[in-house]
């Protein structure tokens, strides 16, 4: 792993494998890099691979002021362009990292080759906003432990964690964010709306529906494949976090799609 200062912020990545194409892997809320690292090496099998910690998450620099969607887009241009890579990527991502790559897409095209998003987190209900508000302030209250039991049975249920090494190591790192960082890309989640954003896609896209997913159901992620114009949907079983809780099966979707020309 490596750190860069790109855009005025800190960040861990991890660039590689030396495939002439790249495949950009942005993780979820609350999740880091290590979110990839059961299904990176299958993708580095076709391609290289960069993938990073988002600022506020993992080993990234912290944060402590309120952010945009446009702060997160920002600094993947400028790690972009600092490591170089000017031909258009691949782009992947769940939930709202699946939102970032929307973002990513529509208002750099000219960056973006394909994208594959998992359960996209792309706007938050307008009577759920106080819910969302409540939930931030918790957790900068008393910490993520409060809040642990009632997320993650939604957004990795049961019924995923046949393999209880993988679920147990999700759960601690889960528990290990900056409860402050947490609360701000949430803020910043509720603040966002990718709806109108979607007619901007041209790239060739995958939109995968979760059938475990309470958060972002199968028929949310299909009206998101329905608004970008040939967008392609398939629905799978997994979750709010594809990559972290079904690798493989995230991988064995993703692949072939980013693999064709």
């Amino acid at each position: 792993m490596e750190w860069i200062e790109v855009n005025g912020v800190g960040l861990r990545y991890e660039l590689a494998g030396s495939a002439a194409q790249t495949v950009l892997l942005i993780h979820e809320l609350g999740g880091a890099l290590d979110s990839f690292d059961e299904s990176v090496s299958l993708f580095q099998q076709q391609f290289r691979t960069l993938r990073y910690d988002q600022r506020g998450f993992g080993h990234s620099e912290k944060i402590r002021r309120p952010i945009a969607m446009s702060d997160m887009v920002a600094d993947i241009i400028a790690l972009l362009d600092r490591l170089g890579i000017t031909t258009p990527v691949h782009a992947t991502g769940a939930g709202v990292g699946a939102g970032i790559t929307i973002a990513l897409a529509a208002r750099h095209p000219e960056r973006v080759a394909r994208i594959v998003i998992a359960s996209p987190a792309t706007y938050i209900p307008q009577e759920l906003h106080d819910r969302l508000v409540a939930r931030a302030a918790m957790v900068e209250r008393e910490g993520m432990r409060c809040f642990e039991e009632l997320s993650l049975s939604l957004s990795y249920p049961e019924v995923l964690r046949g393999n209880r090494e993988r679920f147990d190591k999700y759960r601690l790192r889960w528990i290990a964010n900056d409860p402050f960082c947490f609360a701000a890309i949430n803020r910043m989640h509720m603040n966002t709306n990718l709806e109108p954003e979607l007619q901007n896609i041209r790239c060739p896209t995958l939109v995968i529906g979760c059938r475990h997913n309470e958060i972002r159901t199968p028929a949310m992620s299909r009206r998101v494949a329905d608004a970008i114009k040939g967008a392609r949907y398939v629905e799978v079983d997994s979750g709010h976090f594809m990559p972290a809780e079904t690798p493989e099966l995230f991988a064995e979707h993703a692949i072939p799609f980013l693999r064709e020309t």
